[in-house]
C-alpha cells in the first residue's frame, strides 16, 4: 500500500493525472499495475464486413503513454472517443480526412488483454480510398485473443526507457444516459462488472435475453465473451445491402437469424450469444475511454439494454461531461 500511495504521489507531482481529461463523473485512479504493450508483432488479413474489401492489420509494440493509435500511410488516428463517429453497425474512428470503421472487435481485445499502448497498420487493397476498414474474420474476437496470447505481452517503456504507470478511470456516483428506450446505466463498483440486455419482439428465437458476468477479467473475457458473433436478422439483410453496409456479410463472419426459421447458421457457441455480443462491443467502444495508455473499460457496474455503438459512444462522452 505504501509503494502505490508513493507512486500515487509521484504522479501527482509529475503532472501525469492532470494531463486526462476528466469530470465530476471520474476519478483517475492507479490500478497497481504498469503499462503494458505487446511481445511481438501481430498480422492478420481477411475480408471487411462492410466494404467487402480485403484489408491488412499489422499491430506493432507501443511506447508506454502513447496508447492504442491507427496508422494509415502517414497518418495517425489515435482510438481515442475524441475521434469517434456515428456510424451504421459500427464504430468509426476520423482523423485528418481518414476514416477507419469496424474497430471495435480488435478494441475488445487489447483492453480487455491489457494492451495500453501499440501501434495498428492497416493496408487496403484500393489504395487511392482514405477509408480502411478492420477485417471481420469469424464476426467476434477469438481470432485477435488468440494472436495476442500467442505474441504474449511485456512492460511497456516510453523513449527514455522508462515504465509507466497504468491507472483507470472510476465512477464516483450512479450515471445514465437513453435513446428511447434504450440505456446505459452505472453504477460505483470496487471492480468492472458488465450486465447486458437485449430484446427483438418480432424475432421470437432471439426474444429478450440477459448475460451478466462475474468481476471482468482476462479469463471471464477469453471464456464467456471473446468468442461471441455478430449477428443480424435475416429479413433486414437486403435493405442494409442496397444502403452499402455488409458487402462482406456470410454466414461464414455472422450469426443470421430468421424472423420465422430461426437460426441460419450452425449451432451457437452460447444460448445468448447474441446479448454476450453485444457485451464484446460495450468493451470495445468503451477502450475508446482511454487516454496515454490508461485503462479505457470505466470501474463500474455497467448495465446497458438494447445498447448500440451510437448509445456507447454517447455514454463515454457523457462520462468526460462532453454532451
Amino acid at each position: 500500500m505504501q509503494s502505490q500511495l508513493k507512486l500515487l504521489r509521484q504522479m501527482t507531482v509529475s503532472g501525469t493525472f492532470n494531463t486526462l481529461k476528466s469530470s465530476n463523473l471520474i476519478s483517475w485512479k492507479s490500478t497497481g499495475r504498469l503499462q503494458q504493450t505487446i511481445a511481438g508483432c501481430i498480422e492478420k488479413s481477411g475480408k471487411t464486413l462492410h466494404s467487402g474489401e480485403v484489408s491488412k492489420v499489422k499491430i506493432f509494440p507501443g511506447f508506454a503513454g502513447e496508447g492504442r493509435y491507427f496508422k494509415f500511410q502517414s497518418k495517425s488516428v489515435p482510438a481515442s472517443i475524441d475521434f469517434a463517429k456515428v456510424s451504421p453497425l459500427c464504430t468509426t474512428l476520423c482523423k485528418d480526412g481518414v476514416r477507419v470503421r469496424t474497430v471495435e472487435h480488435l478494441l475488445s481485445a487489447l483492453e480487455a488483454k491489457g494492451v495500453d499502448n501499440c501501434k495498428i497498420e492497416i493496408e487496403n487493397q484500393d489504395c487511392d480510398s482514405q477509408e480502411v476498414e478492420v477485417p471481420i474474420l469469424d464476426g467476434s474476437a477469438c481470432a485477435w485473443l488468440e494472436a495476442i496470447e500467442k505474441v504474449g505481452v511485456k512492460e511497456a517503456l516510453d523513449q527514455h526507457g522508462n515504465n509507466g504507470e497504468k491507472v483507470a478511470p472510476y465512477l464516483n456516483e450512479p450515471v445514465h444516459v437513453w435513446r428511447n428506450d434504450s440505456f446505459i446505466a452505472a453504477f460505483p463498483s470496487p471492480k468492472v462488472r458488465i450486465t447486458c440486455g437485449v430484446h427483438f419482439p418480432k424475432v421470437p428465437t432471439i426474444g429478450c435475453q440477459w448475460f451478466s458476468s462475474a468481476p471482468l477479467d482476462e479469463s471471464v473475457y477469453a471464456t464467456q465473451i471473446a468468442s461471441s458473433r455478430t449477428f443480424c436478422i435475416y429479413e433486414e439483410v437486403e435493405s442494409m445491402r442496397n444502403a452499402g453496409l455488409i458487402k462482406g456479410g456470410s454466414l461464414e463472419n455472422a450469426l443470421v437469424c430468421s424472423i420465422s426459421d430461426g437460426w441460419l447458421n450452425p449451432s451457437l457457441r452460447f444460448p445468448d450469444e447474441p446479448c454476450r455480443h453485444k457485451v464484446l462491443d460495450l468493451i470495445g467502444d468503451l477502450s475508446l475511454f482511454a487516454q496515454n495508455g490508461t485503462q479505457g473499460l470505466p470501474v463500474a457496474h455497467i448495465v446497458a439494454f438494447k445498447g448500440g455503438h451510437a448509445l456507447h459512444i454517447d455514454f463515454a462522452r457523457h462520462l468526460l461531461g462532453t454532451i
